[in-house]
């Protein structure tokens, strides 16, 4: 009863004494039919929990729906590699590669149906998309709205044009009004923060939050055991202030997590607010009210720099302050994503010289830069669309195509305290996409291509072609981390001071201690490792090896994972 209370008090901070007891009322049916009654696991996460981020159609094979041909793949390949894959929206959609939804709570035909992502649960857990801050121009609910239907008459926010909207935050740099007429040939302007297919929710109706909360009951039903609430920051509106991370969406997460704790407490929210890194942990909340995981957005650019300048200085500074106040919550670490790299993180961390030097670096190396608009009129960048792998490569060189410092950055990744997630074109080692950039004319398609199956297992066999060169180190490194209790994701851990070039992380788990040192320069250096209570020799976890801890050395872009020998 208590955390039923726990839902009408937030109801009623979010909406007032009336309209919050009304949607109480409510949305009282939908907990009570949508009960699953689980018992929450004794911790959130563990060493073993690692994700896999995939679109439902990136493997294609014909005559084979792409939910199964990624499932059969998956199988094959990650069976004891990711405890847990994110499919991509799968459901009907209208733009933006799956994130202007149609209907969700439909599977877009083309890739399968709820029966083929029922499929996967056998071996992995899932991670769905409840893309709750906009839906397509397209889909029935919006047509309702036109139509002035009863249930959908405040499904989208009106907003005069002569009101001065100067100081909300924009994501883009495309207009935040679009104009359409009602059925009864009323012109009206409505919020469409992302695109102008993509018609912002209206979180005052309460209309809009039944259904939303429809949606989410109806994932969870269907095994999602994360949800991914997209572009949150954005959920609430409010004339006069930015609206973004505003307090009633904050209390909206509250809202969401406290209904997920009565009706599947195993469930777990991330957020995903691509913004500079105080505002992005914001939405851990107190350490229990809010997200459980939230993206760690700093981590991709941050680490790209450090890896282009060979310079683990910042990055070293930035990870010690990756502390979490609560065993229930930690972070998602990422590199490479369905979308670009946030450039916004890195605000407060680095100069727009240093940043300035990424972006050319990306343009280099056949990449792009999207802008976002600010307040002023002036366009500042918003994220860079180029695969992981393609940013650090050095095509200016004769060695171009050293792939070190690419498995160097995912060495730190995996090491790092929290979550750690891949991108499916990362890990099958996929370059640029530029005739899928010629294509669609959008940018993000860089690294959002569509794959044969049957082609790409055929490059897994080759052990001299690019894809074998980065997915069997990449796999190991994955499998060698699942085994190490220090690598819980809320295991003690110290970033230790060495060389600049360095980036050096001890990880305190139960009755085991591990050292990781990457080398992020292209030059050979000596690290001894000093300290009164390490061993003078060590072993590093993946090769076997023994090293002296006192007379170290690590070549270009060389990792190891020490740890006491047996």
């Amino acid at each position: 009863m208590e955390k039923i209370e726990h839902v009408k008090n937030l109801l009623i901070k979010i909406y007032g004494e009336k309209k919050g007891s009304l949607a109480f009322k409510m949305i009282l049916p939908l907990i009570e039919k949508n009960q699953i009654k689980k018992n929450q696991q004794e911790a959130y996460f563990s060493e073993k929990d690692i994700y896999l981020i995939t679109y439902g159609d990136t493997l294609n094979k014909k005559g084979e729906a792409p939910l199964n041909t990624l499932l059969n793949f998956s199988k094959e390949y990650f069976k004891d590699v990711f405890s847990d894959i994110h499919i991509l929206p799968f459901c009907p959609f209208s733009s933006d590669d799956g994130f202007s939804v149609i209907d969700f709570c439909a599977v877009n035909p083309e890739l399968g149906t709820w029966e083929d992502i029922k499929a996967f649960s056998s071996d992995f857990k899932l991670m769905f998309d409840l893309v709750l801050n906009h839906i397509s121009a397209q889909s029935e609910w919006f047509k309702k709205y036109l139509e002035k239907e009863e249930g959908f008459e405040d499904l989208a926010i009106e907003q005069n044009l002569e009101t001065d909207l100067s100081l909300v935050t924009r994501p883009r740099s495309l207009p935040l009004l679009t104009e359409f007429t009602k059925k009864t040939g009323e012109k009206v302007n409505v919020w469409t923060t992302f695109s102008s297919d993509q018609i912002d929710l209206n979180y005052k109706s309460i209309d809009v939050l039944e259904k939303m909360l429809k949606a989410l009951f109806y994932y969870v039903k269907h095994g999602a055991k994360c949800i991914r609430l997209d572009a949150i920051a954005y959920l609430w509106k409010e004339i006069g202030t930015n609206c973004v991370h505003l307090t009633q969406t904050h209390d909206m997460v509250k809202l969401f997590r406290a209904l997920l704790d009565v009706v599947a407490p195993d469930v777990i929210l991330i957020t995903e607010t691509n913004v500079p890194h105080n505002e992005n942990i914001s939405y851990f909340g107190n350490g229990s009210d809010e997200a459980q995981m939230v993206y760690n957005f700093t981590l991709p650019p941050l680490l790209l720099y450090t890896l282009m300048k060979g310079d683990a200085s910042i990055l070293s500074n930035w990870a010690k302050g990756l502390n979490c106040d609560s065993g229930s919550n930690t972070f998602f670490n990422f590199l490479s994503s369905h979308d670009g790299i946030g450039v916004r993180p890195l605000e407060g961390i680095l100069s727009n010289d240093e940043i300035d030097y990424i972006l050319e670096r990306v343009k280099e190396n056949g990449g792009r830069v999207s802008y976002k608009k600010n307040p002023d009129g002036s366009e500042s960048p918003y994220e860079l669309n180029i695969t992981y792998l393609d940013a650090l490569l050095n095509k200016k060189e004769k060695d171009g195509y050293d792939i070190r410092p690419f498995l160097a950055a995912h060495s730190i990744q995996y090491v790092l305290p929290g979550v750690p997630a891949t991108y499916i074109h990362s890990i099958l080692g996929s370059e640029n996409w530029q005739e899928g950039v010629s294509m669609t004319k959008r940018a993000r398609s860089i690294n959002r291509e569509k794959l044969q199956v049957d082609e790409v297992s055929k490059d897994l066999q080759k052990k001299d072609s690019m894809r074998s060169r980065i997915f069997s180190p990449l796999i190991e490194l994955i499998k060698v981390r699942k085994k190490q209790i220090a690598f819980h994701p809320n295991s003690d851990f110290e970033i230790l001071d060495m060389r600049s070039s360095v980036f050096a992380v001890a990880r305190y788990g139960k009755g085991q201690n591990v050292y990781a040192l990457t080398n992020v320069s292209p030059e050979k250096i000596k690290v001894p490792l000093n300290g009164s209570d390490i061993p003078a020799n060590m072993v590093d976890l993946l090769t076997g090896a023994t090293y002296s801890t006192e007379d170290l050395s690590l070549h270009p872009y060389q990792y190891l994972w020490l740890s006491e020998k047996c």
